[in-house]
């Protein structure tokens, strides 16, 4: 989002710019959207629970808020109830969806004690959230590769595929504040 918001303002100063280098100004269409994050649904994250975590899941909530347009993680306001809730726990990371955009999500420390990225596991398991599934094995380039891109592999971020995923599971999403409706299998006759 970041980057379209940076887009946004060179579009705004070339234009306010453009009367000054001999051309001629035209007035941008009203009744468009009052600004880049209008049409993404929030979804609200608690990680009060995640304890030496918190800041890995702030930090993966980030990449995602920097990944897509269509879909923003805001930490939950004191007393908010949460989409999304961040628990520590001795076992193993894992998310646990209840729809889309909402589920726990679990930092397991087994995975950050034998050499794990605390980021990449938090980004991870909040795309499982986003409606990502596991994809081993796979690269470190693919951040739903999980854990069989093994412990060297530090990328928090989705590949190009991933983003494009998530914008669509959102698409329909954004402005209604409601899921849009998944994907079904369609039978091919053979």
């Amino acid at each position: 989002m970041h980057v379209r918001t940076l887009t946004g303002g060179l579009a705004a100063v070339l234009v306010m710019s453009f009367p000054l280098l001999g051309g001629q100004a035209v007035a941008a269409p009203s009744g468009g959207t009052a600004g880049p994050s209008a049409a993404a649904r929030v979804l609200t994250y608690d990680a009060t629970g995640a304890a030496e975590f918190r800041s890995a899941v702030d930090r993966g909530a980030a990449i995602w808020n920097e990944s897509v347009d269509t879909v923003e993680l805001r930490p939950a306001a004191s007393g908010q109830r949460a989409d999304i809730r961040v628990l520590a726990d001795s076992g193993w990371p894992r998310a646990l969806p209840t729809s889309l955009g909402k589920g726990t999500v679990y930092i397991g420390r087994q995975a950050v004690n034998q050499g794990y990225n605390t980021v990449r596991i938090s980004s991870h398991e909040l795309g499982h959230i986003l409606g990502l599934p596991d994809r081993k094995p796979g690269p470190c380039s693919s951040l739903m590769s999980g854990s069989s891109a093994g412990t060297s592999c530090t990328n928090p971020y989705p590949n190009a595929a991933e983003r494009e995923e998530v914008e669509g599971n959102f698409a329909g999403a954004a402005s209604t504040g409601t899921p849009a409706p998944a994907p079904r299998a369609v039978p091919v006759p053979g």
